[in-house]
């Protein structure tokens, strides 16, 4: 098995640009495929679940120089644990959620690097700002100091076509070329965290800077 990890990351290194950050998902994982895609190179790993991060991690103590993203939709009343286990949280979805974590960051003295998840189509099972409600909410997130706010995250709605699917990631960058147009104080936009296995050449074609995959590294999971 992990020499297919191995291989599995060698080709999907090949095919990525320099500059767009591999993210191993590591959800359903166990610690024994975590360490051979740490041996092979992988030092970005991405989680959904709060308690089964906290597991993992305690096993994998010895792993230097580990970022953990957390890419799974956030429930405030876990926010103050998210800051303690995650370096990344991709999935800030709401200004209640991002209001509640700058003020933890705070107490913590953390401050963590965070994408605001958005909604390019309307997705009754995804989570995020639909684009009217991001751009009204800039201002007060713009006052988020101990957020490091570094971009944009999404997740097209299942059953789009390549092309359809492409034109979210598109859309998803321009929305952020306009944020960053504006001139904020504390919002960057840096980052598009954008692709899974299925899609994640179509956002590196749209600029994706991190790209989110588990299947394909780890094949299916239960």
């Amino acid at each position: 098995m992990s020499s297919s990890i191995r291989e599995q990351i060698s080709a999907i290194r090949a095919s990525l640009p320099s500059c767009v950050r591999l993210i191993a998902v590591t959800k359903q994982v166990p610690p024994e495929q975590i360490r051979a895609a740490y041996a092979a190179g992988i030092r970005d790993f991405g989680e959904s679940r709060i308690q089964e991060t906290a597991s993992k991690q305690a096993q994998l103590q010895d792993l230097v120089g580990v970022t953990w993203h957390l890419i799974g939709h956030l429930q405030t009343n876990k926010a103050k644990k998210a800051l303690e286990q995650f370096q990344w949280i991709h999935s800030v979805d709401n200004l209640q959620l991002a209001q509640r974590l700058d003020q933890l960051a705070q107490q913590l003295g953390v401050s963590p690097q965070v994408c605001l998840q958005v909604k390019i189509l309307p997705d009754p099972l995804k989570f995020g700002w639909t684009v009217p409600e991001l751009l009204t909410d800039l201002s007060t997130l713009d006052q988020y100091k101990n957020l490091q706010i570094q971009g944009l995250m999404t997740i097209p709605p299942l059953g789009l076509t390549d092309t359809e699917i492409l034109d979210v990631f598109n859309q998803t960058n321009n929305l952020a070329t306009e944020i960053q147009g504006q001139n904020w104080s504390h919002l960057k936009m840096q980052h598009l965290s954008m692709g899974m296995s299925e899609d994640y050449k179509l956002a590196v074609r749209a600029g994706a800077t991190m790209v989110r995959l588990g299947t394909i590294i780890f094949g299916d999971r239960s």
